[in-house]
């Protein structure tokens, strides 16, 4: 019964490391976790058939997962309009950049 126990604990912590980093907005570490997801739940289906707390702690990792989800989706919709505001004042960074790197290497001669 340990190992069910186990496997238990370890999906817990899977769904619970993948709040932490949504919560924090880690979002490198929040796609490391994303990434690790899906071979850490392999194997531990490869264990044997799920009881119904795993099942119920499965969901719950499902439910963290979609919420993470839901968050890194707001954070880009959050950050489109600056990326907009980038992407329309490009050509005048370029024509700064430009004009500074010209007056540098005046200035150095």
């Amino acid at each position: 019964m340990a190992d069910k126990t186990d496997r238990q604990a370890r999906l817990a912590l899977l769904g619970n490391t993948l709040q932490d980093a949504a919560a924090r907005a880690e979002w490198d570490r929040l796609g490391e976790q994303a990434r690790a997801l899906f071979p850490a739940l392999r194997a531990l289906a490869a264990q044997g058939p799920w009881n119904a707390g795993e099942r119920a702690t499965l969901e719950r990792v499902r439910a963290q997962h979609d919420a993470a989800a839901r968050q890194v989706a707001a954070a880009a919709r959050a950050l489109e309009p600056r990326l907009e505001e980038m992407r329309a004042n490009k050509d005048g960074w370029i024509a700064y950049a430009m004009h500074s790197e010209t007056e540098s290497g005046a200035s150095q001669e």
